[in-house]
């Protein structure tokens, strides 16, 4: 029985052109560059400007990913949008992405945190294996800035906001999404939350007060959890996949912590040049995270046409998702080259 998987055909990214620098960060709060990059690995991150929002992001990352596969709007089928920083409570951010771009398909938003786009990818791909849609554009895109207190340097440091997508589209030459695994322990939910401005602790002048509408995180119980989840969910859907780690050609990680990656890197026994890392750039981008990852890895030749890439995450919930995807061979057009652009590369 010939298999459909879901094949990447499009990539694009967005991040906007405001950087903080851990400079910049060092004469807002209490801390150092070289506190910063010791701890995280991090240098610089992207946020927002004046005329950047959730939607116009996503939006712009996607016409890049569409123009890669040679689509448009119109051959859309169904639009999957992971995100935890809507424009607005309600509707789904999906819903004004869709509109914007023109699309006519239904579109529905995942909110996994830092997980979101591989739960959005894995989905993607249960949609495509029954053929109920051939056509499906996966964003991650997040504004983390919003929710950021910038007198915690235990958070303002590790966060930025960008945009990244894929189109994915049936394969049946062995390529696409092998395997995946998704995960949720909620018993550990409360150690990165916003714990103010739900239908439990709503917006009030003491939450405000409080600073109970920003991000809060325990740090050491996160990266412990990560590293945790990091190492055995990539020995899970390699398994899966009938490989080892060995046969993974590239190896891309959520973008915390520079630290957890290296130190995940040891218990796996891999050599870091086995790992992608884009984080001294651009902080934890949250759900972008992976997919602006494997756009850079893409453009800068890391990934080529039948590399099999492993993609590990975690975040908030807390949760994890891993996956194995083995890219295609055949050529698509080329996005425009500009300041987010891309080369042509075959997929």
């Amino acid at each position: 029985m010939t298999i459909r998987r879901a094949h990447i055909t499009g990539w694009g990214k967005y991040v906007p052109e405001k950087v903080i620098t851990n400079h910049d960060l060092a004469q807002m709060v209490d801390t150092s560059d070289e506190w910063i990059t010791e701890r995280t690995g991090i240098k610089e991150r992207h946020v927002r400007g004046d005329n950047d929002t959730t939607t116009s992001m996503a939006v712009a990352a996607a016409r890049q990913a569409l123009d890669v596969a040679g689509l448009t709007p119109d051959e859309l089928h169904l639009i999957i949008v992971a995100n935890s920083s809507p424009d607005y409570l309600l509707p789904s951010p999906a819903n004004f992405i869709q509109h914007e771009l023109g699309a006519r398909c239904p579109a529905f938003t995942i909110a996994a945190g830092c997980s979101g786009w591989v739960y959005g990818l894995s989905t993607a791909n249960q949609f495509i294996q029954t053929g109920a849609y051939e056509n499906v554009l996966v964003i991650g895109v997040e504004i983390i800035s919003y929710a950021l207190d910038y007198t915690d340097r235990t958070t303002c440091v590790l966060f930025g906001d960008a945009a990244a997508a894929v189109v994915v589209q049936p394969a049946t030459d062995g390529s696409g999404l092998l395997t995946f695994e998704l995960g949720s322990d909620g018993s550990l939910a409360h150690n990165l939350w916003v714990p103010g401005g739900g239908t439990v602790n709503p917006v009030s002048q003491t939450v405000v007060d409080n600073r109970e509408h920003y991000i809060r995180m325990n740090g050491q119980e996160v990266a412990r959890f990560a590293i945790r989840k990091l190492v055995s969910c990539l020995q899970s859907v390699t398994e899966r996949a009938g490989m080892s780690l060995a046969d993974l050609d590239l190896i891309i990680p959520h973008q915390a912590n520079l630290r957890i990656i290296e130190t995940a890197a040891k218990y796996l026994n891999l050599p870091m040049d086995k790992f992608f890392v884009n984080l001294h750039k651009y902080g934890n981008t949250s759900a972008a995270s992976i997919p602006l990852a494997l756009v850079e890895a893409i453009e800068q030749g890391r990934v080529k046409p039948g590399d099999t890439i492993g993609l590990v995450a975690f975040g908030s919930g807390l949760s994890w998702a891993g996956a194995v995807v083995q890219m295609g061979v055949r050529e698509t057009a080329a996005a425009p080259v500009n300041g987010n652009g891309h080369v042509k590369v075959p997929v």
